[in-house]
């Protein structure tokens, strides 16, 4: 059961890496924090689509599924997340 958590935790930390990473370095957009700011951001936007993905399930279940983790919902809102954020970051 350790390794089935572990799996889960690791997908999710790796979709937030990843957006973290495309924000800062592909689209090269500025944020407060630069890639640290940008990680926190992505990480919090990755969990919480994974716990979205628990209530709308069944809705997004059908879109993506890999590693028993939803890849849609922890991506699209890690993307959501730091971009919001990225825009309260533009306003100092």
């Amino acid at each position: 059961m350790f390794f089935y958590y572990l799996n889960i935790f690791l997908t999710y930390f790796v979709v937030g890496l990843a957006v973290a990473i495309y924000f800062i370095y592909v689209l090269k957009k500025r944020i407060l924090g630069h890639f640290w700011g940008a990680l926190v951001i992505a990480l919090l936007g990755s969990f919480l689509g994974g716990f979205i993905d628990q209530y709308f399930s069944s809705l997004i279940k059908m879109l993506s599924d890999f590693n028993s983790v939803n890849l849609f919902a922890a991506t699209i809102t890690s993307l959501l997340l730091i971009w919001l954020f990225s825009k309260a970051s533009a306003l100092k």
